[in-house]
């Protein structure tokens, strides 16, 4: 395991937001800050110089903006791709599509707090995508209707079953919750809980935590909240 900082580039047109992430990322041993743009295009710029492992990238920026950004560092047949994870005030549907469909490793909305921000990175090192909890829930939901062809929730498709640990962690996910909370919820550690979902990824052939909760949704292993 090394312990290089995760190398990380902030792109947002406002310096206090900037301030504000550098702070928060900068507190943290494993990630250090190595840049900084306030326009799409300084940033494209800085992360083919730089080569950093993360960028952080506002949507509404001058020049290009944190969407095309992402296609152009993240997207469909990048030679070496950067991970990008889009960080935002808004939580438009079609951002959020465009975003991932682009190559996102991440949604995060602004307001949703630095322990979101800072678990977002340590996800997308990981190869996992984080999107905020309030935009997993609201895309989910639409999956509930109508309901697939009925699948048992022990397992995946073809896979070998989850444990009961791991349908417990899945109920969560398919919440919206991060890490660290579902680590509080069952009493284990952020570290226990990361290996649970990279085990249930592997069982089911999912990319990331999003494709977990969609299938916890159509399986019928989590269930709207009324």
């Amino acid at each position: 395991m090394t312990n290089t900082p995760t190398r990380i580039v902030l792109a947002d047109d406002q310096d206090d937001i900037r301030s504000g992430f550098r702070l928060v990322l900068d507190s943290q041993p494993d990630m250090s800050i190595v840049g900084e743009a306030a326009d799409g295009t300084g940033a494209f710029e800085l992360a083919r110089r730089l080569r950093p492992d993360v960028v952080l990238a506002d949507i509404r920026m001058p020049g290009i903006d944190g969407l095309e950004l992402t296609r152009l560092l993240a997207g469909p047949g990048v030679a070496h791709p950067t991970r990008v994870i889009v960080v935002t005030t808004f939580d438009l549907d079609d951002y959020v599509h465009t975003a991932l469909r682009n190559g996102a490793a991440g949604f995060l909305l602004k307001r949703s707090g630095p322990s979101l921000l800072i678990e977002g990175v340590r996800a997308a090192m990981a190869g996992d995508a984080l999107i905020s909890p309030q935009i997993t829930v609201r895309l989910l939901r639409r999956l509930t209707t109508p309901p697939p062809p009925p699948l048992s929730p022990v397992t995946g498709l073809g896979a070998a079953p989850l444990t009961h640990r791991e349908q417990d962690i899945v109920r969560l996910v398919a919440r919206g919750w991060t890490n660290s909370r579902i680590a509080d919820e069952l009493f284990i550690s952020p570290g226990t809980v990361k290996t649970h979902i990279a085990n249930v990824r592997t069982k089911l052939g999912t990319a990331n935590r999003v494709g977990i909760a969609a299938w916890a949704w159509q399986t019928g292993l989590a269930v709207p909240e009324p």
